[in-house]
C-alpha cells in the first residue's frame, strides 16, 4: 500500500472539515429547554422495535441508544427515564417520567394509544410543555403514491401523500393487547434503580445532536392536531409536573422572548424589464444557546 503523500492528506482534511460544516450548519438551534436533549422520534423507534414496556425502560436508559440526555436535577449525570402504563380499556397512556427529587417527579412525554379495529391501532408521542416549552404531537407515518390521471406507468402527476400507520403489528403494541398483560408499572424511583442501570455523563448539546439526527430522517413527523382522542382524555388527569422544572423552562421562555429581535429591510430591486419590486428581508437574530 502506497503511503499518503501531503497533498492527499490535505485534501482529506479538507473534504472532512467541510462535512463537519455542513453537518454543523444543518442542526437547529438549541431553544435552551430542557427538551433538547431528549428525542420523541428516537423514543418512538426503540419503542417500534421493543418487546414490552420493559425492555423499551431498559432501552431508553442505555446510552447506546442515543435518545435521552436529559439532567433535570443538574447533578451531572444523565437521568433515569421510568414507564408507566395507564390503561382503561383498549386505550394504554405510556407515560415516560423521570424521578427529579424524593418528592418530585417531572414527566417527559406519554405515547398515546388506542385501537380502531380488530387489528388496527393507532399511536402519538407527545413532548410535555414543561420540557419542550410547548405541547409537541410526533407520529409515525408512511407514504403511498396515487396517479393523478389514472394512467399507467411513470407519471409526472403522481401525487405523494402522508397516510397514518397502522401499529397494531408493532411487537410493543402486540404485547400490551396480549390477553392477560399485567399493566407495567416501573418499579424504580427516585437514586432506587435496576442493577444492570449505569448513569453516564450528558453530552455538549452540539455533539448530542449530532449523535440523534439519524433518527430525524426516519418516518416520524411533528403534527399540530391530537388523533388519538380517547387516551389523551385517560392521560390528562394524570399528568405529572415538577415546580422546579416548570419555573425553570418558564423562566428561560421569558428569557429567550426578551434576547430575540426581530428586524426588517425593504430594498427596491429592478428586474430584467425595467419593472421596480419591493424586495422585503426579515432577519430573525437571538442568542444561541448551543455549545
Amino acid at each position: 500500500m502506497k503511503p499518503f503523500t501531503p497533498l492527499l492528506l490535505i485534501a482529506l482534511a479538507v473534504l472532512g472539515f467541510s462535512s463537519l460544516n455542513a453537518q454543523s450548519k444543518s442542526l437547529p438551534d438549541s431553544t435552551g429547554l430542557a427538551g433538547d436533549h431528549f428525542s420523541l422520534e428516537a423514543a418512538l423507534d426503540l419503542f417500534r422495535s421493543s418487546t414490552s414496556p420493559e425492555e423499551f425502560e431498559m432501552k431508553l436508559n442505555s446510552p447506546d441508544n442515543d435518545v435521552n440526555n436529559l439532567d433535570l436535577n443538574e447533578d451531572g449525570d444523565v437521568d433515569y427515564i421510568r414507564v408507566i402504563d395507564h390503561m382503561d380499556g383498549d386505550v394504554h397512556a405510556i407515560v415516560l417520567q423521570v424521578p427529579v427529587s424524593e418528592e418530585e417527579s417531572q414527566d417527559i412525554a406519554v405515547i398515546e394509544i388506542e385501537k380502531d379495529g380488530p387489528e388496527s391501532a393507532i399511536l402519538q408521542i407527545i413532548g410535555d410543555d414543561a420540557i419542550f416549552g410547548e405541547e409537541r404531537i410526533v407520529e409515525p407515518y408512511d407514504e403511498s403514491v396515487s396517479d393523478d390521471k389514472g394512467r399507467e406507468g411513470p407519471s409526472v402527476d403522481a401525487t405523494y401523500a402522508r397516510v397514518v400507520v397502522n401499529v397494531w403489528f408493532w411487537p410493543s403494541v402486540r404485547f400490551i393487547y396480549a390477553p392477560g398483560y399485567s399493566v407495567w408499572v416501573s418499579p424504580w424511583r427516585w437514586r432506587v434503580y435496576p442493577t444492570w442501570y449505569r448513569p453516564w455523563r450528558p453530552l455538549r448539546w452540539s455533539a448530542w445532536h449530532v449523535r440523534v439526527a439519524p433518527y430525524r430522517v426516519k418516518r416520524y413527523h411533528v403534527v399540530r392536531n391530537h388523533r388519538v382522542v380517547r387516551a389523551h382524555r385517560v392521560y390528562t388527569p394524570r399528568r405529572t409536573h415538577s415546580t422546579v422544572v416548570r419555573t425553570r423552562t418558564t423562566t428561560t421562555l421569558k428569557t429567550r422572548k426578551g434576547t430575540i429581535q426581530k428586524t426588517t429591510r425593504k430594498t427596491t430591486v429592478k428586474g430584467p424589464r425595467g419593472n421596480k419590486a419591493v424586495k422585503q428581508q426579515t432577519r430573525v437574530a437571538g442568542k444561541r444557546r448551543g455549545g
